[in-house]
């Protein structure tokens, strides 16, 4: 069985260890390389150049996390990459993303929260974080910020549309829907799809015009 193989750059051991443990969870085998710096993270990528993905600390010492970000881009621009910090802000998930992060997640994140993250991400996807995009958000204040795919997804679910159907609609698989559902609820701080419904409706989204 082919085995998914992730590079984890951050400073701090304890911080490697627990992503390691964390990406345990997965549904496939995976094999957890470590980088302690920049440095490191290079020589790693450079020997493994069959890596699946990285996930990449905001802040490490000597070069920050967004320059090593390009450098990466630049030198395997097939790789994707995860941006993580301890401290997020709009501001921040903006340049990541600008800069060809694949999606960027906070530290203070449920590991639930970073599972989903690296499927989609794996999936093709860009994992956007809501809640940081939107400054100031209160629920049920404001709507939450949904990316292109997870308003295709949002759309289909008012349509009263299935997992499976949406699946099927979108060629996506049943894991990504499930984790674009799954963000979905996360951003409008519900528990169930009746809730979800029920407050996107009240948001202001409608479900998607019937195929023709």
């Amino acid at each position: 069985m082919n085995r998914l193989k992730i590079l984890v750059v951050d400073d701090h051991a304890l911080v490697r260890e627990g992503l390691h443990q964390v990406l345990q969870g997965l549904n496939e085998p995976v094999e957890v390389l470590e980088a302690p710096d920049c440095e490191r993270a290079f020589e790693l990528a450079a020997l493994h150049p069959e890596l699946d993905l990285v996930l990449l600390d905001y802040d490490l010492p000597g070069m920050n996390g967004l320059e090593a970000l390009k450098v990466l881009g630049q030198a395997h621009p097939e790789l994707p990459i995860l941006m993580l910090s301890g401290m997020a802000n709009p501001q921040m998930v903006r340049k990541a993303l600008a800069s060809g992060a694949a999606g960027f997640l906070s530290k203070n994140g449920h590991s639930a929260d970073l599972l989903a993250a690296v499927c989609l991400v794996l999936a093709g996807e860009v994992y956007v974080p809501m809640d940081l995009l939107t400054p100031g958000a209160t629920p049920g204040k404001s709507a939450p910020q949904v990316t292109p795919r997870q308003a295709e997804v949002l759309a289909l679910l008012l349509d009263g549309r299935s997992n499976k159907e949406i699946s099927e609609a979108l060629a996506l698989t049943d894991d990504t829907t499930k984790n674009h559902v799954t963000a979905l609820l996360r951003a409008f701080d519900v528990k169930s799809r009746t809730q979800l419904v029920l407050a996107a409706s009240r948001q202001g989204y409608t479900a998607s015009p019937p195929s023709a």
